[in-house]
């Protein structure tokens, strides 16, 4: 039985004291809600602050990237292993924003998900497609294509510790929402994907959804039998919201 992860990526929102305030009301919400692993990624400045809220509790934190490089002259970059020394656990990884916005590749996400890896942090890796290739059919050629550039460097053991997010990049920010339906096919294919190279392995990977999840709609779509939590926007910003998502994850 896959154990759930809700997610929650705070983007670029936040502050000192708005971001010590949600995770004092998560830990507190979270009380007696079980069998779900629950994580936030705040911004990196926010780090420290949440760490030392979130110690002792069983709320994860982690972070939005990391850089494919421990140390350097990198300007602008954070390394993972810096990120880990502060408590985080979890680290986002090719996020369609990134991917669009610092036109990260493929091959740099996945040096991204191995620099993670080896700093001890639970990679969650970013797949999904844009409208117009949903459009022209190429949905599984575009997850399946990401998916493999991080198999080909890291071996399908890499995601022994990994998580894999379905994000198709029409619905994330929109409102708009794949059906189960649809995110079940993607879902059951990447884990076929992985499957196909080792069996148990594919069954056991936690692959979450992510693109308008909310608590109306996360009880269906973590209904599917290959959705196994959500990687949560909006809605994490929320901490009601975001813990009707986790007790949605529960139930399901």
């Amino acid at each position: 039985m896959r154990r759930p992860l809700v997610c929650g990526n705070w983007k670029l929102n936040g502050s000192i004291g708005k971001t010590g305030q949600l995770i004092d009301a998560l830990v507190s919400g979270m009380t007696g809600i079980d069998g779900v692993d629950i994580a936030v990624c705040p911004v990196f400045v926010h780090l420290p602050l949440a760490c030392e809220r979130a110690a002792g509790t069983a709320l994860h934190i982690g972070v939005q990237d990391v850089s494919d490089q421990a140390q350097g002259a990198f300007t602008g970059e954070v390394g993972a292993g810096m990120a880990a020394e502060f408590g985080a656990r979890i680290a986002i990884l090719g996020h369609s924003e990134r991917r669009a916005r610092h036109g990260e590749t493929d091959a740099g996400v996945a040096a991204k998900f191995i620099a993670a890896r080896g700093a001890g942090l639970t990679p969650i890796l970013c797949v999904g497609e844009t409208l117009a290739e949903r459009d022209a059919g190429d949905t599984l050629a575009v997850v399946t294509r990401q998916l493999d550039t991080v198999l080909e460097m890291t071996g399908v053991a890499g995601f022994g510790d990994g998580v894999i997010a379905y994000e198709p990049v029409w619905a994330i920010g929109t409102g708009r929402t794949a059906t189960p339906e649809q995110a079940q096919e993607v879902h059951a294919a990447l884990r076929g994907r992985l499957a196909a190279h080792d069996a148990a392995l594919g069954e056991g990977a936690r692959i979450v959804y992510g693109g308008s999840m909310k608590g109306a709609n996360a009880g269906e779509l973590m209904a599917m039998p290959d959705i196994d939590g959500g990687l949560i926007g909006g809605a994490s910003l929320d901490a009601d919201e975001f813990l009707a998502i986790a007790r949605a994850a529960v139930a399901a």
